[in-house]
């Protein structure tokens, strides 16, 4: 994946050197219930997913310059909503640490930039799980329109079956922001 770096962060490759990082903020119960998945409980399941992350290649190390660790994820992926392939999701986590200093908002604006202005992509989503007012106000400061709520949309990995507050933003709207 292509390096993205912002002022404060570095969008980078995962490598196994994040495991201890990684999972000191996965285990959190603030962190995966939010984005749908259950906290970790061993290092060798974070190895899993970061495992996964360098295959697919579909998410970056979100990586605080200073501090010079990684600090959560954020990935491009397949919209799977939508028939367009121009179209592509957003989906991120951040160590409660740094919650509220907005370095999300910096994360998805480099994320924004790449996809439309690299990628040439028509359409970006983004959701949030209705409980998530964390996440519904980055998605606010980013200027996504919102689309509306999917109710009952999604399982999480407990059984909870979630409603999913869906939004979105053109290359239109994207470049009229950007003026």
């Amino acid at each position: 994946m292509k390096e993205l770096e912002g002022s404060r962060i570095l969008l980078r490759n995962w490598n196994m050197k994040d495991i201890d990082y990684m999972f000191d903020w996965a285990k959190d119960d603030r962190v995966g219930p939010n984005a749908g998945w259950k906290p970790h409980k061993s290092k060798e399941e974070t190895m899993v997913i970061i495992n996964n992350f360098i295959l697919n290649q579909e998410v970056w190390c979100i990586e605080l310059k200073k501090e010079r660790k990684p600090i959560g994820s954020i990935g491009l992926h397949i919209d799977k909503v939508r028939e367009n392939p121009n179209s592509l999701m957003i989906g991120y986590v951040l160590s409660p640490k740094y919650w509220g200093q907005e370095l999300m908002v910096e994360c998805c604006e480099l994320v924004l930039k790449y996809a439309f202005e690299e990628l040439n992509k028509d359409i970006i989503t983004i959701d949030h799980f209705d409980f998530n007012y964390q996440s519904k106000r980055v998605i606010e400061k980013l200027g996504f329109k919102y689309e509306g709520t999917l109710r009952k949309a999604k399982y999480r990995y407990d059984g909870l079956l979630i409603n999913m507050c869906c939004y979105s933003m053109t290359r239109e709207e994207y470049y009229e922001k950007r003026r």
